[in-house]
């Protein structure tokens, strides 16, 4: 009995160190963990995803493991728990990864631009925003990169939400849900993102406001990919060829659009079970803008935002948002 109990004893402390090499293994440099959501604005993900650009780049002996979220806080939550370390995400949860990791989460480069519009229910009597006055607008997530865009623009129009003394209504609303509660009248308008708009724009709603004209000429970030400081310090070569290989895949998208699409829609298809139609993706893409480019100026001016409405408590120090 003895004999088997140490037999017993050996087997779990070498299953424990198993184990514990396993989960060493991320900063031993052997996976890389990489969060993306399944939507159009992050076009690289899904292109590199697809073709296997990356694991083809790091070779066998890395794994790629690629997660995907439906919204920025639970990514957010991810990198903090180191269940990923690359990010593709909006700027405002950036900015907010960024602030609470005291500057341990940072941002690596832009992904797209734009890819937002304002839409208005045909019957509503809406021409431009100072008439959004007494309105009910929605936005997909309170703290979002819409929701931050929408405040800037009320606020130079001299407007401001209801729950902050004025007289528009800003309602979280899933996209899926707007073509219906605009159909009952629910809501008058929204500004949501692509393919929610020209989806939205072929279900009948009216345009409003064009991706060029809700913020800096449609050139400010609307996703960039963050890293985990301490991954990026102990894997500089890993960090390196993702990279390359984002920059490739930004590229290919631009340089082949209709072939990179297809690809696009159909992983898409493989994660969501749909994919979109040609017409939508189509003119999606012609409000996104695929670039590495990081504006900074946008990103700071959305962390200036977040300050004033309470969902950051300080400013980021620039020096430690970005990776340069």
């Amino acid at each position: 009995m003895k004999k088997l109990w140490k037999l017993c004893m050996c087997t779990i402390a070498a299953v424990a160190c198993l184990a514990m090499a396993g989960c060493g293994s991320k900063d031993d440099g052997k996976e890389v963990s990489i969060g993306y959501f399944n939507n159009v604005t992050h076009p690289q993900a899904l292109y590199m995803k697809s073709q296997k650009t990356l694991e083809n780049s790091l070779g066998k002996d890395i794994n790629v493991k690629w997660t995907a979220f439906n919204a920025g806080p639970a990514e957010v939550e991810a990198l903090f728990s180191g269940d990923i370390d690359i990010g593709y995400i909006g700027p405002v949860p950036a900015v907010s990864a960024n602030v609470k990791s005291k500057g341990d989460v940072v941002i690596l480069s832009g992904s797209s631009t734009g890819g937002a519009i304002l839409v208005k229910r045909p019957e509503a009597d809406i021409e431009s925003v100072d008439q959004l006055d007494g309105k009910n607008v929605a936005i997909p997530q309170i703290g979002n990169t819409q929701h931050l865009s929408l405040l800037k623009l009320l606020s130079d129009n001299s407007l401001k939400p209801v729950t902050e003394g004025g007289t528009v209504t800003v309602s979280a609303v899933a996209n899926a849900d707007v073509a219906n509660m605009m159909e009952r009248g629910d809501i008058d308008a929204a500004l949501v993102p692509e393919p929610w708009g020209a989806t939205l724009l072929k279900d009948g709603a009216e345009l409003l406001m064009d991706y060029d004209e809700i913020y800096m000429d449609g050139a400010y970030n609307v996703a960039v990919v963050v890293v985990r400081k301490e991954f990026m310090e102990k894997n500089p070569e890993i960090v390196e060829k993702f990279l390359a290989e984002h920059q490739a895949a930004t590229d290919k998208i631009n340089e082949d659009k209709e072939n990179a699409l297809t690809i696009i829609n159909e992983e898409l298809k493989s994660a969501t079970g749909k994919a979109l139609g040609e017409d939508i993706i189509s003119e999606s893409f012609e409000r996104i803008g695929v670039s590495t480019e990081l504006n900074r100026e946008s990103v700071l001016d959305f962390a200036n935002i977040s300050k004033e409405q309470d969902f950051i408590k300080e400013l980021p120090d620039e020096k430690t948002l970005f990776t340069d």
